[in-house]
């Protein structure tokens, strides 16, 4: 296999976290007093990158870590409104099967990554969550240090530009998918060593590329 350490992110990649992301947004936004999202506005958003995003919404860096744990509360609390993506399971067990480990980097605390994983969180060998919106790449350097894989078996696996910059930095393949909170058009455009368009896809690329 050319991978044998696959790091994947949750929102977006293996939970469809996106609808339920919309609904509460701009609670968020009036409890820390950023600029509300308009329905006009999501489509500009889902082309930008993580800096651009917090400069359009007028988010102050400072505010990150409080935002962040308080999304976490609402995930923990909404977590039967958020169902994996189909055909996650399969494709997590086939890949586990064949002997690659699989590792979870999310911004989400552990225990809500795993109730959304269910019987599925088993499949990974290593958790390392509540990553800070620009602290995936830190993490990821701890989870291959951690699985003993070098850095040209790994792949980091994501939805979002800045899965694609954080792997970057650390030197791993990355995969990007296409049903995600980032529009496919702009995870291309970093030009990403795979692009998922399927579920199936991943299992296929992971296990053959020469």
């Amino acid at each position: 296999m050319p991978y044998s350490l696959a790091i994947f992110d949750l929102d977006g990649t293996l939970a469809d976290s996106f609808p339920w992301f919309l609904r509460t947004i701009n609670d968020v936004a009036d409890r820390f007093g950023f600029r509300r999202v308009a329905d006009e506005d999501v489509e500009g958003l889902r082309h930008a990158s993580s800096r651009e995003i917090l400069a359009r919404l007028e988010v102050p860096l400072w505010k990150l870590p409080a935002i962040a744990r308080h999304a976490r509360r609402l995930k923990a609390e909404a977590a039967a409104e958020i169902s994996l993506f189909a055909g996650v399971e399969a494709m997590l067990e086939t890949l586990s099967q064949s002997g690659m480990q699989l590792a979870l980097v999310t911004s989400d605390s552990e225990a809500n990554a795993r109730e959304k994983l269910g019987e599925a969180a088993a499949l990974f060998a290593h958790f390392d969550c509540a990553a800070s919106l620009f602290g995936k790449a830190a993490k990821f350097r701890r989870v291959m240090r951690r699985a003993g894989v070098e850095s040209d078996k790994v792949i980091a696996i994501g939805d979002e530009v800045r899965d694609i910059e954080a792997a970057r930095a650390v030197g791993i393949a990355c995969g990007a998918v296409c049903w995600g909170y980032a529009a496919p058009v702009a995870l291309r455009a970093l030009g990403p060593d795979h692009v998922f368009e399927r579920m199936d896809e991943i299992v296929h690329a992971l296990r053959s590329v020469p």
